[in-house]
């Protein structure tokens, strides 16, 4: 099979691009290094060029709480023009099969836990990233609305917190967990005797390392075939002041953690319900303290090279 991953560049299309091509499929990469996805006619023009059997959308706007609160209108505009242009381009070239991967933020904030599939639009969304979570519902509306109107064999995934190499570590724009690996680490390495956090720290999450993801979806391009969308996570939630624990204890960090409440919380609890997508015979091999250690590890490594993004 011919597949093109747009979004080859980031963590996530890293993680896809290294997990199919070791499960044998022909794997192009397209990334903002080589077509401008904001540009519709480009984007038609470089997917046209390829002619592949199967897209993988991962290419998105992405930041945490910060800059999405700090940013809507970027993280919206820039989204929709995205997902636009790619889904678009695919159904002008005619392909068959497209998965659009979107974020867990797509359901509302107080919904009840864990989280079904059934539960979007049931609520309002949480305001820190509602501009980003109104543009991934309209990205598996329009995926929908094509799979409806024209008979296309097109899916919608929505992974949980993803996480491992290749994530943003910048403390402005990155999400928790690669945001606490960093500041733990320059603690560490400063010898400093407090880290201050923002929250606090009662929020619970689910974290999903994003090669499990991509074993996902590889799972789906073959099992899957739906109009309703699906999650992808573990199941499994702990509050952000014990992801901190793992993080400091993972680092080698033994000084003193605080929070300021003062910062936003985010969503008060976030769990996917995944038995749909473990019904496939699919399930996450990856720990999530085998994850943090790994990718403290290549964060690390990464660092050293002046390859890692902060």
């Amino acid at each position: 099979m011919s597949l093109l991953v747009a979004g080859s560049s980031g963590m996530v299309g890293s993680a896809l691009v290294r997990n199919l091509s070791r499960n044998g499929l022909n794997v192009h990469s397209m990334s903002r290094k080589n077509v401008d996805f904001l540009d519709e006619k480009l984007t038609l023009k470089y997917i046209d060029s390829i002619q592949p059997e199967t897209i993988v959308i991962a290419a998105a706007k992405v930041g945490g709480i910060g800059s999405n609160n700090n940013y809507p209108v970027e993280f919206l505009e820039a989204n929709l023009r995205i997902q636009q242009s790619l889904i678009g381009a695919a159904f002008k070239v005619g392909i068959p099969r497209l998965v659009f991967l979107g974020s867990s933020c797509i359901y509302p904030r107080d919904c009840p836990q864990p989280i079904k599939e059934e539960y979007l639009m049931s609520g309002p969304l949480e305001s820190t990233n509602s501009a980003y979570a109104i543009a991934k519902i309209a990205g598996i509306e329009l995926v929908k609305s094509y799979r409806n109107e024209y008979g296309l064999n097109w899916i919608s995934l929505m992974p949980t917190n993803l996480y491992g190499p290749g994530d943003n570590f910048n403390l402005i724009s990155s999400h928790v967990m690669p945001s606490l690996i960093r500041r733990f680490i320059e603690a560490v390495d400063t010898k400093k005797s407090d880290v201050v956090l923002w929250g606090t720290g009662a929020p619970r999450r689910e974290f999903l390392h994003v090669d499990d993801l991509a074993s996902a979806v590889f799972a789906c391009l073959d099992q899957y075939d739906d109009s309703l969308h699906l999650n992808v996570g573990t199941g499994n939630d702990l509050t952000i002041k014990e992801l901190a624990l793992k993080v400091a204890m993972a680092t080698g960090f033994k000084g003193n953690v605080s929070w300021n409440p003062a910062m936003p919380d985010g969503t008060p609890r976030k769990v996917l319900e995944v038995s749909r997508i473990k019904a496939l015979g699919w399930a996450p091999t990856i720990t999530l303290d085998e994850g943090i250690a790994s990718t403290i590890a290549w964060y690390r490594d990464a660092s050293t090279r002046g390859e890692a993004r902060k």
